[in-house]
């Protein structure tokens, strides 16, 4: 399984997909997301977020019998969710990335990202915005407020230092 790089995103589509990966991995072996992720990209139409923001019933029922997608409304429902809320976040800031830069600390935007997006707890928002580029905490000092371990959320915030 690859370490999860850094994005620099450059649509929409790139943050749907990330939050996207956050959403499925919660509660999971990562592994069990990534291993089968180029499904997951083909079944939600390659993260368009125009597509899946118009997602109706049938769609969710379709993916429900995707084949090597998770079987789980609920984060289905919350991937639709969460595009209609990027294009609205993108329309009333001017600007999805405008959104992201928008609040004073980074507490304020995990508490209004947690509100207006569905299935993202904090280890997914610190996940999402890490990998898109957007400032988090130094990982050290924040982790050991996260009940247990995540070595894998180590390994990626590792391998990017590494480079850097």
């Amino acid at each position: 399984m690859a370490i999860p790089q850094q994005i620099t995103p450059t649509r929409l589509n790139d943050y749907l997909e990330v939050i996207t990966q956050a959403v499925f991995q919660a509660g999971v072996s990562w592994a069990q997301i990534d291993d089968r992720w180029e499904y997951y990209k083909k079944a939600f139409k390659d993260f368009d977020v125009e597509t899946i923001s118009s997602f109706e019933e049938a769609d969710i029922e379709r993916l429900m019998t995707e084949p090597n997608v998770m079987h789980s409304k609920k984060k289905i429902v919350a991937t639709i969710k969460n595009a209609r809320s990027i294009l609205a976040l993108d329309k009333a800031h001017g600007g999805f990335q405008n959104y992201l830069r928008s609040k004073k600390t980074y507490e304020e935007l995990v508490a209004d990202i947690r509100k207006r997006f569905s299935f993202l707890g904090e280890m997914s928002v610190y996940y999402f915005l890490f990998r898109v580029g957007e400032p988090v905490p130094e990982f050290e000092g924040w982790i050991k407020t996260i009940e247990g371990d995540h070595p894998r959320m180590r390994e990626m915030v590792e391998a990017h230092k590494a480079k850097t």
